[in-house]
């Protein structure tokens, strides 16, 4: 990391998507991104049948479910702070002839009307900060959704190994020096938590998931805005 990146890391939290950035330049730091996840795809037949269209995938990284949600015949807006994903975004949809529209934006700040969309994905996202930062994101999420649109996406959970290998820097938020990605501030809730934290949503589903590794705990979470 440079010296303008460090700099930057210090009076920021939300600065993961740098070293995505770096990751996404390479066939093998994508390789195991591509496929989407299994919650994502079976979640479309159930966005295909409440007449969802416009959807935004927030922190789309290399598009595998912007991309899938395209050939779902949904109106896809893909975003992302990293601009190596973007373009590798692009070559995709070109390549398979699928219509999407490309965002260089960050989580903390969504350049979108409100209430744009009927659904709003963020998958292994908005985790990436502190409380305000996560907070700030959520804030952002509810209002580009229309009133009963679905937010989907997952959080870091408490039982998450990791968390015995990072330090904290701020309350339920770590970070580990030695491992690539986690060097960079990571938030970790618990159920009461996350309710909490998306205390402007009805939840549809909530369950914590091992993924890729043993240890690996994320809440994976399908949401309903609750329409005051």
């Amino acid at each position: 990391m440079n010296a303008d990146m460090q700099r930057d890391s210090t009076a920021r939290t939300d600065t993961a998507y740098l070293d995505w950035d770096v990751r996404w330049q390479s066939e093998e730091g994508r390789a195991k991104w591509l496929e989407p996840e299994a919650f994502v795809k079976e979640t479309i037949p159930f966005l295909q049948a409440r007449g969802l269209h416009t959807v935004l995938d927030l922190g789309c990284g290399v598009g595998r479910h912007a991309l899938a949600l395209a050939e779902a015949g949904f109106a896809v807006h893909a975003m992302d702070a990293s601009h190596t994903a973007l373009e590798f975004v692009a070559r995709q949809a070109r390549e398979q002839s699928l219509n999407l529209q490309l965002h260089s934006a960050e989580m903390v700040a969504l350049p979108f009307s409100d209430q744009s969309f009927d659904y709003v994905l963020a998958w292994n996202v908005i985790y990436h900060g502190d409380l305000p930062v996560v907070l700030r994101s959520i804030c952002e999420i509810l209002r580009v959704l229309r009133p009963h649109g679905l937010f989907q996406g997952s959080m870091l959970s408490k039982r998450n190994s990791e968390i015995a290998q990072g330090s904290p820097i701020a309350p339920n938020t770590y970070i580990n020096s030695d491992c690539f990605e986690k060097r960079h501030p990571h938030y970790y809730c618990s159920a009461q938590e996350v309710l909490a934290l998306f205390n402007g949503f009805e939840p549809l589903h909530l369950q914590d998931m091992e993924h890729s590794r043993p240890g690996s705990f994320h809440w994976h979470l399908l949401m309903e805005k609750i329409a005051l």
